[in-house]
């Protein structure tokens, strides 16, 4: 029973000392910050989707609230996400015997400036980018270009996230 308590006592205090501060969102390092704003990322792309700024704008909001403990506020915030979609694009990727297109691409592009105010060597200013394959048939609208937003915003928030926070 006495090398079972010592046993015990040892694996609590491996378990909790491990290699250094580590939290769910996989950052490794305490994060200064108390606050976190996004400021409106305005639609500077070539081809214009009517509320595609508005939506990503509240998807790297959402995002960084429930990965994080931030705080959420208007301005003077820690941390500050800022940009512009700088591009939005269809492409045809391949195309049937009639010349008619099989599968088509939607990318979007956008560029994110982060400025950290408690640790000014984590501040970039990057491109992020991500694409969306549909049929060729379909057409980028209604629940196809949703579906499409959705898979591209969830990707390129996650990415602006592990650059800024998660540091992989």
């Amino acid at each position: 029973m006495k090398h079972l308590k010592y046993l015990l006592i040892l694996l609590i205090a491996v378990t909790f000392s491990s290699c250094g501060f580590y939290n769910f969102t996989g950052s490794t390092g305490q994060i200064d910050a108390k606050t976190f704003q996004v400021n409106f990322f305005h639609n500077n792309a070539d081809l214009i989707e009517p509320g595609i700024d508005r939506d990503f704008t509240l998807a790297l909001q959402d995002l960084i609230q429930n990965q994080t403990n931030l705080n959420l506020v208007s301005n003077g915030g820690d941390l500050i996400y800022e940009g512009e979609i700088v591009d939005y694009r269809i492409t045809p990727m391949t195309a049937t015997a009639d010349q008619q297109a099989a599968q088509n691409r939607l990318t979007i592009r956008i560029n994110v400036r982060f400025t950290n105010k408690k640790k000014e060597t984590d501040d970039f200013e990057k491109p992020f980018e991500f694409y969306y394959d549909f049929e060729g048939r379909d057409l980028p609208t209604g629940s196809t270009l949703n579906t499409a937003i959705k898979t591209i915003y969830e990707r390129i928030t996650q990415d602006i996230f592990n650059e800024s926070l998660a540091k992989w």
